[in-house]
């Protein structure tokens, strides 16, 4: 799979999405404690606002050499780490909602010009500095893929229209969720559970 071209599928397919969500389905909820523009904004700035100033950084040392390894990274961090990311998480998610405002589809459509444009302007192999460390551009920008997919089935399912995924872009999130799995020491279960052998406890999550 083309990691540029799912990329730039995703997030076609997303403000495209963006721009189809009822009016009045902004402030109902969206996942978890999130609303639905908060959803739409937690997106919108992991997945794309952030990835033209993460593109144009260098890094001198590689600190995650995969994908997965990004989000294992997470899995592994101090609970007092990781709760604090989460805080500052939820504080973005509803900055990036209220800047959204009332022009959502026009801004989060010229963000994914801007995104994949700056793509375009880098090499597959150059260290960029990203939340956790120097990574691949080859192995960052699939993790932004992995958002733009997963989140965007969310913002479907509580907007309650349709996402039109590209199949390679699906299927690289799929396969980049498996991935995480193994890496994280859950790969036998979800083997067992995607080929009938088992269930998947309450609630489980590769992230």
């Amino acid at each position: 799979m083309d990691y540029r071209r799912t990329y730039r599928s995703a997030a076609v397919s997303f403000a495209d999405l963006v721009s189809r969500l009822p009016a009045d389905r902004w402030d109902s909820p969206g996942l978890g404690e999130w609303t639905l523009r908060e959803l739409v904004g937690h997106t919108v700035s992991s997945a794309l606002r952030q990835v033209p100033g993460v593109l144009a950084s260098t890094s001198e040392t590689v600190s995650v050499d995969t994908p997965q390894g990004y989000w294992a990274y997470a899995r592994s961090a101090p609970p007092a780490l990781y709760a604090a990311a989460v805080a500052a998480s939820t504080d973005d998610a509803r900055e990036a909602g209220r800047w959204l405002g009332d022009e959502a589809a026009d801004r989060v459509s010229d963000l994914a010009g801007k995104a994949t444009s700056a793509l375009a302007a880098v090499r597959d192999h150059d260290i960029v500095a990203t939340p956790v460390g120097g990574m691949a551009v080859c192995d960052w920008i699939p993790t932004r893929t992995f958002e733009l997919v997963v989140h965007g089935l969310d913002i479907a399912a509580a907007g309650g229209v349709s996402f039109a995924i590209a199949a390679e872009a699906e299927t690289e999130a799929l396969v980049l969720a498996a991935r995480i799995a193994s890496a994280t020491g859950d790969g036998t279960q979800v083997l067992r559970a995607l080929t009938g052998r088992a269930r998947l406890p309450e609630n489980f999550s590769v992230v």
